[in-house]
């Protein structure tokens, strides 16, 4: 039995550093020196259609200047239409779309009457932006929140690389402003760049970006599966489709998109434990895509996510089996269970506590969010067991920098 505890024990830990630490630095090896098969339109005309999609709910506070990010994006005349619908918004969102939708044609505001969630919204202005420019090829569609603002370069950044008839996504990179020194969003920040970079790598050495933001990303509109009425994250959902059908998805450091981070630890907490429900809710749907993970997609799929959403579950196992072997008068592991202990709860305490005296130090801050993290994994676990009824959910608080 105690051999049993020991190898859970070391098999945990090592998930963790595989997933954290030794897949990253694989990639950064095995993409050092690489560079995008970049083939290049050589004529305005030959730009394909392109139609941005964006569902809205209650989005007042930016939807502004979200459309104004929008109109003055860099792109051939003509070949561009926006798709916004409004998730039965309850504000001041419809009268501000409408107000623009009237002024400019090629937007297109659908104000739906029933709440839906995102991924509803979406299925149905796909629908609408097939109908009007059809679903072949040289149609792209732009997913987007209105939280995410498009530098004016980021959409041909994005759509360059569909002269390449292998890729099928595109993710933009993702950058945070509004960052504050007393709350989570320094580290959130830290862990998102680390992100960045690690899934515009898996691109270049696989061709096979695990997921893209969601914020901002394009998509060949031939490649779209609808998505489920129950499925929470619709942006992972898509690109497992794609890879089904045997597309390619990159990132691309140079389409550069912005978007206010999270700030308060408890709306943090409460996204990422949405997520996490959507995490399991695809880990079980495509498990051909990761199991076994001896072929490039799976290895990436199980090295960078399927360990990383295991990872409460490492973490308890590692504590526990720390525990017992050190009840047993195993002074080694004595040592395993105060590292960790210290870890987990005294490091996040202290930052609690130094936090309350107006001192921040992003290493303990950083301590504190991985556990925050993991719980918010954990908790998102018990609501995929207990079953997910609806994708509906409120918009995350964020800190909007003020204007100048």
């Amino acid at each position: 039995m105690i051999w049993i505890v020991g190898i859970l024990l070391w098999l945990s830990l090592l998930g963790i550093l595989h997933s954290y630490l030794f897949y990253p630095l694989l990639m950064r090896w095995l993409a050092k020196g690489k560079q995008p098969n970049q083939l290049v339109y050589s004529g305005e005309d030959e730009w394909p259609g392109v139609s941005i999609i964006m569902s809205a709910y209650n989005e007042e506070r930016v939807i502004r200047q979200k459309i104004e990010s929008l109109l003055q994006l860099d792109y051939p005349p003509g070949k561009l239409d926006l798709y916004i619908g409004s998730d039965c918004s309850a504000d001041q969102t419809n009268a501000i779309v409408a107000a623009y939708a009237a002024e400019h044609p090629h937007l297109h505001f659908f104000p739906f009457t029933q709440r839906r969630g995102k991924p509803g919204v979406i299925n149905q202005l796909t629908d609408t932006a097939i109908e009007n420019k059809g679903g072949g090829l040289e149609h792209i569609f732009i997913i987007t929140d209105a939280s995410v603002l498009m530098d004016p370069h980021c959409l041909r950044a994005l759509v360059r690389h569909f002269k390449n008839p292998e890729i099928d996504i595109v993710d933009a990179h993702m950058i945070h402003i509004g960052m504050k020194e007393e709350g989570i969003s320094r580290a959130e920040d830290e862990y998102i760049s680390t992100e960045v970079w690690l899934k515009h790598r898996e691109g270049l050495v696989w061709g096979k970006m695990i997921g893209p933001f969601g914020g901002c990303y394009a998509l060949r509109s031939s490649r779209f599966s609808k998505v489920p009425s129950t499925f929470l994250v619709d942006d992972f959902y898509i690109t497992m489709k794609v890879f089904e059908q045997g597309g390619k998805a990159i990132n691309d450091l140079e389409a550069t998109c912005r978007e206010p981070v999270s700030h308060e630890i408890g709306e943090e907490f409460r996204r990422k434990a949405r997520i996490s429900a959507g995490n399991f809710q695809n880990l079980f749907t495509f498990p051909h895509l990761w199991w076994p993970p001896t072929q490039p997609l799976g290895f990436a799929f199980f090295s960078h996510k399927v360990l990383r959403w295991l990872g409460p579950f490492f973490l308890i196992i590692i504590l526990a089996g720390s525990a017992l072997l050190a009840l047993k008068g195993n002074l080694f592991y004595t040592l395993v269970f105060s590292v960790m202990a210290g870890s987990l709860i005294l490091l996040p305490l202290l930052d609690v506590l130094l936090n309350a005296l107006g001192l921040n130090l992003l290493p303990l801050r950083g301590a504190r969010y991985f556990v925050i993290m993991n719980l918010a994994l954990l908790q998102g676990f018990i609501n995929f067991i207990k079953g997910i009824r609806s994708n509906v959910w409120e918009p995350t608080k964020r800190n909007h920098p003020s204007k100048p």
